[in-house]
Order: structure tokens, then sequence, then C-alpha cells
């Protein structure tokens, strides 16, 4: 049975050195080697380093190493991972690829020079072992001519997009040689290992959606020319307005890089014939950029150019700079106010008018190239629709956007669609996709098929509609997850805890301990929680009724204990975006599953606050856990570092960092693949339950009292001296110290919880009272972002 322990990574630019990085996050060590330079540096010979010395023959793969470090956004979610890759070259070090399960290919898009290095490859790997290379268009086929059988039996092109920690989309392209054992491996290993939603391509220039993304790239290119519309105007509705990146389709470029955009081009141009060809060919615009060397964010211009404050955009025409400009139309003011994606679209690209037409004229062509592509890329619509979503972050493939809009009232707008979708439609198939009895269909060759998922993806939609739910309210719903397990479910905008989560959260404990095995608290929104309904809060407190208010608070901390205390297990799924109350729900439950890209901090110092649901205490409690039992530590360190870390409203920047800062402890869990999270939470309770849970046993908590109060505000009163924060960010400082110290009780006293929670709730109102508190609040609210008062 193939298991992969180690691998070694052949090219150490961005992509091969942010594969090693993505290798490391999840634990595999990796050998990073790179060409031996040519010549020594003028500081190589100052230090007296000869062409002979390692250092300078491992220079290449060390540098890369080196940046992983500075590279923004972070290659690795957690600094100490860099020890998992050990630089070396390709000369030195090839017969330590006889040490390694897997060697993934990432040398310069030359086929010449990547076959070249797969003869060395050969001479030195052990049979059995994995090779593939990460090209984004070279034919896999033509690399391995004149292999050794064993190298080509476990050859494949593993296709990764950048950057690899972040983007889901894992191309498998096999070769006719490629032993179906190896190919379900890698498929299976790149989904429950990888933590990636994986497609099997087929061998043609830039395999699926590097040649759609790009077709659909050059396409609206070409519209904006034809049409007479702004680099800006093209931007502002080619983004979430229709389900995609914010970066839309300009600002896109300038991330990727206009010489990566163009080479992608050239590839596909080159092996494609007729009217296609002419879509591959770059506009001459475009090629004087790049003889301009305005390649996008990497050379400080491209279609936009940054000055000051301000963002200019490109004018194609005279390639100078302007303001940036929006489409303004009724079409775009309408789908705004639709709720839903389907609608959103359906509203502009029948709209006739500038955005309608803008829509209709990149759209339409996009989705009839893709089907027209079936079966010449990818065997089914599904490979298609997930290529685009995973690699290029549309809310919606080719075919499920066909879907949306409504299939045959476009298709009669249309000229060219290919013979299979006519036939489709004149047997009364209106849709590519159907759900029935809580089941996804696809449709294929005149039937519908099931969409084959991994058995460890939950869709709560479709498993509402199925089972329905146990109960709901405007802001949670209990749902059956099956074999016992019940899921609790916000469903609030943004995920805001108020009142009818609390009530909800009551409700499911109350129904778990009779009814259930565990309880997961989770949900398939953009994020886990992003804290408390901060405009409700901030109502209230304008209207003086802080009665109201202090029963709220004490009704979220109380919820906070049901669930720390509740009989059954407790697992929250935590993703995304977990922060205030996020968090606070997160740390009193019996255990975490946090997928791998999950934000923890307790921020409401940002708006002035301090955490008022027990996240506090929590925190500290977490850090106190984390000590070793039996061995004599410094208490105030501990509550130092509880301070530092709510009263910096530090966020963790991955599940990895979260262990670091104790939002996770021992006991909790990281999903690598994000859509394996519910099912990793469910496992955790039935775990839990099997192996006889017995809720914790209420202990008293050690605080440093009164000398850890002064301890801690030191720290602060210094900082405002120093002119780093103001008058009202100390003052909440003081009441955070407060409250983590425990009040004033001697150093070493043993408090009960309900005692920090009524200091931290009596905190929390004060602030709450404070008219800069809720200067900061209002600030928030309206422009997203923390004010300074």
């Amino acid at each position: 049975m193939q298991s992969i322990k180690k691998a070694a990574v052949l090219g150490s630019g961005v992509m091969g050195s942010g594969i090693a990085a993505h290798l490391a996050n999840i634990g595999i060590p990796s050998l990073l080697l790179d060409i031996v330079p040519r010549e020594v540096t003028e500081d190589e010979k100052s230090k007296g380093l000869t062409i002979e010395s390692k250092q300078v023959r491992n220079r290449y793969s060390s540098l890369a190493l080196q940046k992983l470090l500075k590279q923004k956004p972070a290659p690795l979610t957690s600094k100490s991972n860099l020890a998992l890759i050990e630089a070396g070259n390709l000369e030195d070090d090839m017969h330590k690829l006889a040490e390694v399960d897997w060697i993934i290919e990432v040398v310069v898009e030359n086929l010449t020079v990547k076959k070249q290095v797969f003869e060395k490859v050969d001479q030195y790997r052990k049979p059995g072992s994995i090779v593939s290379s990460n090209t984004s268009g070279i034919s896999v086929e033509a690399m391995i001519e004149g292999r050794s059988e064993d190298f080509q039996k476990h050859f494949l092109g593993t296709h990764f997009f950048n950057p690899p920690r972040y983007l889901k989309l894992l191309e498998v392209i096999p070769t006719k040689h490629t032993n179906p054992e190896v190919l379900s491996f890698i498929k299976e290993f790149g989904e429950d290992v990888l933590g990636k939603g994986v497609v099997e391509a087929k061998d043609t220039p830039n395999f699926i959606a590097n040649r759609i993304g790009t077709y659909g790239l050059l396409v609206t290119v070409q519209e904006m020319l034809k049409g007479g519309y702004s680099v800006g105007e093209v931007d502002s509705v080619t983004g979430p307005l229709i389900g995609r990146p914010k970066s839309a389709t300009f600002r896109t470029l300038d991330v990727v890089g206009l010489d990566t955009f163009a080479h992608v081009a050239k590839n596909v141009y080159e092996l494609v014939e007729g009217d296609e060809k002419e879509v591959f060919n770059v506009p001459a615009f475009m090629t004087k950029m790049l003889e301009n060397g305005w390649l996008g964010s990497k050379s400080g211009q491209g279609f936009f150019l940054k000055q000051g404050k301000d963002i200019l955009e490109l004018d194609p025409n005279t390639l100078e700079y302007g303001p940036r400009q929006k489409l303004k139309t009724a079409s775009v003011e309408l789908s705004k106010q639709e709720k839903d994606l389907a609608n959103k679209m359906k509203a502009l690209v029948y709209a006739d008018d500038r955005a309608g037409q803008l829509l209709w004229n990149i759209l339409s062509p996009v989705l009839a190239y893709s089907a027209h592509l079936l079966g010449t890329i990818a065997d089914d619509i599904v490979a298609i629709d997930r290529a685009m979503k995973w690699g290029f972050g549309w809310e919606m493939g080719p075919f499920e956007t066909w879907d949306a809009i409504g299939l045959r009232k476009s298709v009669s707008k249309m000229n060219h669609v290919p013979t299979w979708i006519n036939e489709m439609l004149e047997n009364g198939h209106e849709t590519f996709y159907k759900e029935e009895a809580g089941k996804l269909y696809f449709y294929q060759n005149g039937e519908y098929k099931e969409v084959v998922e991994n058995s460890k993806v939950i869709n709560l939609k479709r498993l509402k509609k199925e089972k329905g739910v146990i109960n709901k309210n405007s802001g949670a719903s209990l749902i059956d997850l099956g074999d016992g397990v019940a899921l609790l479910e916000f469903t609030s905008p943004n995920n805001a805890i108020g009142l009818d989560i609390i009530q909800m959260i009551n409700f499911a404990v109350d129904e778990v301990e009779k009814n259930y095995k565990g309880l997961v608290i989770g949900n398939q929104g953009k994020n886990f929680c992003i804290g408390a309904n901060l405009a409700m809060i901030l109502m209230e407190a304008q209207d003086d009724n802080f009665y109201e208010l202090d029963m709220v608070i004490h009704q979220f901390q109380q919820a906070m204990m049901k669930i720390k205390y509740s009989r059954k297990p407790v697992v929250t799924a935590a993703f995304g975006m977990t922060l205030g109350g996020g968090s606070e729900v997160s740390l009193p439950s019996t255990r975490i599953q946090a997928s791998s890209e999950t934000y923890m901090g307790l921020v409401e110092v940002g708006v002035g606050l301090i955490p008022g649901g027990g996240g506090n205490k929590e925190l500290y409690i977490k850090h106190l856990e984390s000590m070793p039992n039996g061995v004599d530590f410094d208490l105030q360190k501990v509550a130092n570092k509880v301070f530092e870390t709510i009263a910096m409203a530090k966020v963790s920047t991955s599940a990895a960092e979260a262990f670091e800062n104790n939002f996770l402890g021992s006991k909790d869990g990281i999903s690598v693949n994000g859509d394996h999270l519910l099912y990793d939470a469910k496992q955790a309770v039935l775990s839990l339950h099997e192996n006889g849970y017995t809720p914790p046993v209420r202990k008293k908590v050690p605080v440093v009292g009164e000398t850890g109060y002064a301890t801690l505000l030191l720290g602060a009163e210094t900082m405002f001296l120093s002119g780093y924060i103001s008058e009202h960010d100390l003052k909440i400082a003081k009441k955070l110290a407060f409250v983590i110290a425990g009040g004033k009780v001697p150093y070493g006293t043993e408090v009960d919880e309900q005692y920090l929670l009524n200091l931290e709730k009596e905190a929390f109102l004060s602030l709450l009272a404070e008219p800069k508190t809720q200067a900061r609040m209002q600030y928030m609210l309206v422009k997203g972002k923390p004010l300074r008062n």
C-alpha cells in the first residue's frame, strides 16, 4: 500500500517553494533542490566561499527558504514548519531521491529541460516512488518518452494552483501509462491529506481551469476594447456582483502577473486552430505593456497604478493612467437588491443596458466554450465546474451558471452552442443539475448520473432538504447529522451572535442531553462567526437600556457555561474568521476541530470593549491547562500572556498559529481539507461518546490578584506615556487587567468562575457606557475598520 512519508521538490521558485511549504504545513518533510549557480557573488567571495562551497551550491534553494518567511500571504501556517524543508541542489543531492516517496518536478516550463531532469530522476529514484510534474500546460505524455517502465507507471501531472497553501484546486493528469492504482491513490491523498479539491483532467493545453479561465479573461479584454469600456468599469461588474473574486478581471491579471498570463495564453495559441486561436492572441496594447515591464503588482504598475491613496486605471488606447471608473446602470442597482446569486445574474445578463450587454457578451461565449470542450479537457461537467470554482474562485462553475440564468432562455439568444445542448433541450432536459431525495445528479449523454462526493463531504443545504430541521429560529437551526449527532448551525447575517442564537444554544444543549450522543457547532457560511451583533448592542447602549444589556450579557455567559458543562460532548467546527464571540463559543467547548485556515482572536478592544461572554476567563484557563502537571510555573507570566493577546487583539493567521497562541490546545484537532471539517467534528463527538465522555468538574481558578494587576498595568501605562496608545486605550487596558487579575484579591487566590464572569460583565457594561467606545462601535459598523480615538 502506497504512503508518502517524505517528498522531494525539484525547482525552488515561487511555486516549488510554495509546494514544499504546503507539504511542511501538513507535516511531510521534503528536499527542495535547485540548480547549482555558475558563479560566486561578491558577498560570497567576501566570506571566503568558492564555487565548491555547499552554501554557494545550495544558494537558490536556501534563498527560497528565507523568502518563505517573508512572503505575503504567508506560505507557511507556522514559521516553525520551515524546519521540515531541507535545501539542496540537483547535482550533489540526487542520491537522496532514493529516500523519498514522491518527487514533484517544478522546474522551468520547457519540455527539453523537463525531459533532462526526468532522465536523472529515473537513475536515482527508488522503484515504486511516485513522480509528478507541476506543469501548467506542457503535455505530460511527452515528458516521459524513453523513461523506464516503472517510472512511466508511477508518473502523472499534478498541477497545483498558486499560492498552494490557499488555492484549493489540484488538477491530476494521468498518462496512458499511469497505473490506475497510482492515480486513485494520488486523488485520495490530494483530498484527504493535502486538503485539495482534486479534479482529473485530460492531457490537453493548459488542462481545465487555465484553459477556460484564460479564454474568459481574453474574451473580456476584447469585449472591453470593442465596447469602449474602461478597465475600472469592467472590474466593477466582473467581481462579487457575478460571484467572482473581488479582484475581478484586471486586478486578477495584476496579481497573477501579465508575463505569466501571456505565457499561458501563448501556450494555447500555439496548439489550437481556427476561431479559438484568435481569442488566445494577446491584444497589442498588452504586448506593449509587457515591453514596458508593466507586469502588475510585482513591477509596481499594470492595469492599475497606486499613487498615494489613489488607485488609477490604465487607458488601453493611450497607455496613460487616469481616475478609476465604475459602471453604474439600472441593472447593476437592481441586481444589488437581489439576495441570491442566480437572481442577481438574471437581472444583469438579460438587461439591455451597458452592464447587461457587457456581461452577456463575456459570459455567453465562456458557457458555449466550456460546452464545446466537454470530453476534450474533462470527462464530465462536474470536473469543469469544480475546476473553475476551486482554481479561479468562481462561486458557480460554467454549467451551474447556465442553470442559474436559465438554459432554454439563454440558448435562444446564442449563436454557437454544441449540438448536444440542443439535443438535451429537445429531449426535455432543462437543467444540467437536478436534486432528488437529498442527492445531486448531473446530465451526461442523455441521462442524469449521481455526483460522486468524497464520503467526508457533508452538504448542509442538501441535508436540511432531505431530513428537515429539529428546530430553528431567525438566527440558528438545529439539524440531525445522523449517527446520533446533532449540529447547531448559525444562520444570522455574518453569523453574528444575538439573542436568537443564545436561545438556540440553550435549546440545543438540552435537546442533545436528552436525545443525542453529542453536538457539533458549525456551519457552511463564509466565516464561522465574526462576533456578537454589534449593531444591536450599540442601539441598546445609545437608548440607555443597560438593564436589558446586563440581562443579554448574563444570558450569553450562561449559554457558554452550558456548552462547557454539557453532559454530552460539544465540538466546535471553527473555520475562517472565528473572532470575538466566535472564539467565545469555541473556547468552552469540549473540543475545537479547526479548519487549517482558521483565524481566531478576541478582538473586542478594536471597538472599545473587552470580551463579555467569558472569553477572558476561558483563554486564561486554556493557558493554565497547557502548563505541565506537577511543575511549578509563574502565574504572572500566564496572566501577562493572556492580557497581551487580548489587549493587542491578536488574531492567529492559521490553526497552527492558534495552537501557538493557546486558542487551541492539545485535545483540539485540525482539518486540512475544509470540506471535511463537519465530518471530522462529528467523528470527534462519536469518539468522545464511545470513550464514555463525562463533563468537566467545576474547579476554582488561581489568579494573580492585586499585585498582578499592578504588574499588568505597568506595561500599559508605559505604552500610554510613550504615545503608543490613547487615553481611552489605557482605560480599556485597565478594565481588562482588572478582569484577568481577578480583582482585589491576594496573589494566588483561587476564585470561582462565576466571580470572574461577574467582573467581566461589569467591565464590559461600564466600557459600553463610554461615548468614545460608542464612537468606535459606530465607526466599525459604518467603515468596517477600527477607530483610534
